[in-house]
């Protein structure tokens, strides 16, 4: 059964009998609000594009590496970004980043998860946001964050993969922000290392 994280809750990634995943799925996924039309009248969908990035930083807070929809690998061929979804479109996740855990480089020691509007629409457009930990071994849902909040960011620092004594941990950020790209996110992303 999957854990519903609260913002600043923290989660060990070890499975029930403590063995350790080893690839797990960071998903998005999301739905643009319809926007109304005069009066109420002539409701229209409206396009959304959110963009999911990853960003690899070491122990004294360098960014060393980012898989976003511009790089869909890191350098070192550990993670995977699955592809720009630019709407929002269908159920399930939207977009998701692949992590081998495994392969990671020792160097790196935090993986921030963030989540920009590249279109510019704040998060009072967007409905049913989350994201969400999957061990890809299994498909089982590991844990959820529920991002979809109003106000009038466009982005937000969701969550950090980190390493402490030896096993990988996951802590729900959940902070509000602004930007474009993950490069408008940097100061915001140094804030939770």
């Amino acid at each position: 059964m999957s854990l519903s994280l609260v913002k600043g809750q923290k989660i060990s990634l070890n499975k029930e009998g403590g063995e350790a995943l080893t690839t797990v799925i960071m998903g998005l996924g999301w739905d643009a609000k319809k926007k109304k039309g005069f009066l109420g009248f002539g409701s229209r969908d409206q396009e959304i594009d959110l963009d999911a990035s990853c960003v690899l930083f070491d122990t004294g807070g360098n960014m060393t590496d980012v898989v976003w929809f511009r790089q869909l690998r890191s350098q070192d061929g550990s993670i995977t970004h699955t592809g720009d979804n630019r709407t929002g479109a269908g159920d399930g996740d939207d977009e998701q980043i692949i992590v081998d855990l495994s392969r990671v480089p020792s160097s790196v020691t935090s993986l921030v998860f963030v989540v920009n509007s590249f279109t510019g629409q704040n998060f009072s457009e967007i409905e049913a946001a989350f994201c969400r930990i999957v061990d890809q071994k299994t498909g089982r849902e590991v844990a959820r964050y529920n991002l979809s909040s109003t106000g009038s960011h466009n982005a937000q620092v969701m969550a950090k993969l980190y390493r402490n004594a030896g096993e990988w941990k996951m802590h729900a950020i959940g902070e509000a922000s602004s930007g474009r790209t993950f490069q408008d996110l940097l100061p915001a992303m140094r804030a939770a290392l």
